[in-house]
């Protein structure tokens, strides 16, 4: 037999052993944001629904701080966490919205649908603040302190166990 033929399965047996290794590896959970600690860029959004006032990174800076919360109508993981987030809201939180590529018929019908916990709701038709902030996808939820700079970055839906987790932080960002 010629040395050849035992090429491919040498090097089917070189990729099976890399795909287990990379398995056996720790996940991690903790995706960095290189926003945390910063400032709000400069913005200023347009309502997204009507009868509800848009977004400004003026209204960040009046010592009171909020969740911002990333988030779109044709999104499933943001109607999964409308529950959590009226649950925040009830707990004391203001939560001002920012609605990604979405139109104000759509905005309303969601928040009809599914309750409306924000104070402000902005739209981003392009998505310009979302990725200036940091955020590669919706839902995603930021703690911002009284003086407009983002403390915490939470990824993806929020669900019942991170509940106290996004309040200690927004406490902590009050002090």
């Amino acid at each position: 037999m010629r040395w050849w033929w035992w090429l491919p399965l040498l090097l089917f047996a070189g990729f099976l052993g890399v795909a287990t290794y990379q398995l056996t590896q720790p996940k991690d959970d903790l995706v960095p944001s290189a926003m945390v600690g910063k400032p709000l860029p400069e913005f200023d959004l347009r309502a997204a629904a009507e009868g509800m006032p848009g977004v400004s990174t003026a209204d960040f800076r009046d010592g009171k701080p909020r969740l911002l919360n990333i988030w779109a109508s044709w999104c499933l993981p943001c109607i999964a966490e409308a529950p959590q987030l009226e649950r925040l809201k009830q707990e004391g939180a203001e939560i001002v919205g920012i609605a990604i590529r979405d139109r104000p018929e759509d905005v309303a019908a969601f928040l009809a649908r599914h309750g409306n916990p924000y104070t402000r709701i902005g739209g981003d038709d392009l998505s310009q603040v979302q990725l200036a902030i940091g955020s590669s996808g919706v839902p995603e939820t930021f703690v911002i302190d009284g003086r407009g700079v983002i403390r915490y970055q939470h990824i993806g839906d929020i669900r019942a166990e991170h509940v106290p987790i996004l309040l200690e932080k927004l406490q902590e960002a009050g002090e």
